[in-house]
This record gives C-alpha cells, structure tokens and sequence, in this order.
C-alpha cells in the first residue's frame, strides 16, 4: 500500500542564490515534500512510532535549509530528498519542491520553483 503524507509551504528565511547579495541579505524559501509511504500499521494501531513523524522531518529540513548556503535552489531540493531518503527508510518515493521569493530576475515574478522526485532504490 502506498500512502502520502504531505508538508505544504514550510516556510523558512535562507541565504541561498548565486548573487552575493542573496547570499548575505537573504530570503523567504518555502518547501512543499511529499512523502510516499505505508501508514497504514499506524494508522491501525494509531500509533506514531510506526509512522514517519513529519514533526521531524520538518525540523531535518529546516536544519539542511540553514546549515550551508546552495547557489542552486536545485541543489537545495536535491539535497532534501536524499537526506531525507537516507534517514527514513520507510520512505519509498519523495517529492520536494523549493520556492524562492524576491527572485532578482529584471522582472516582476511571483516565485521560482524547482522540484525533485525520486524513489528509494532499498
């Protein structure tokens, strides 16, 4: 059985970009995973140890976003995923995009995206 818990719009205040000034000033970030599992024991037995706990897996990535500064927001997702991936080995398949507010484009856009899927090769 697979079943999807999802973390929509963490938001988190990051200094990654190829500029320096994105480096230094920072900005807004936001991080939607979706992470394809079983829960269905848990959901049984109502019981969070036979779960991913997404508390947790919010606080690993918001740790992963502040610990090292990406040029790439590709880089970044990437990078979610397979950490992710490697300390959860429930997780059978992961999507995780990244949003980047205030996007210095020469332009007026809403946000940048990049997504990364991939699946647990255990």
């Amino acid at each position: 059985m697979i079943n999807i818990i999802r973390i929509k719009n963490a938001t988190f205040y990051a200094y990654h970009g190829v500029m320096k000034e994105e480096q230094h000033i920072g900005g807004k970030f936001e991080a939607d995973v979706d992470i394809y599992t079983d829960f269905s024991r848990a959901a049984e037995q109502d019981n969070l140890k036979l779960t991913i706990n997404y508390d947790e897996v919010y606080k690993y990535i918001s740790q992963i976003v502040q610990e090292k500064k990406y040029y790439l927001i590709e880089t970044l997702a990437t990078i979610i995923a397979d950490k992710l991936l490697q300390r959860y080995p429930g997780i059978q398949k992961i999507g995780v995009r990244i949003r980047k507010y205030n996007v210095p484009v020469g332009g007026f856009i809403d946000h940048v995206e990049a997504e990364v899927i991939k699946e647990n090769d255990r």
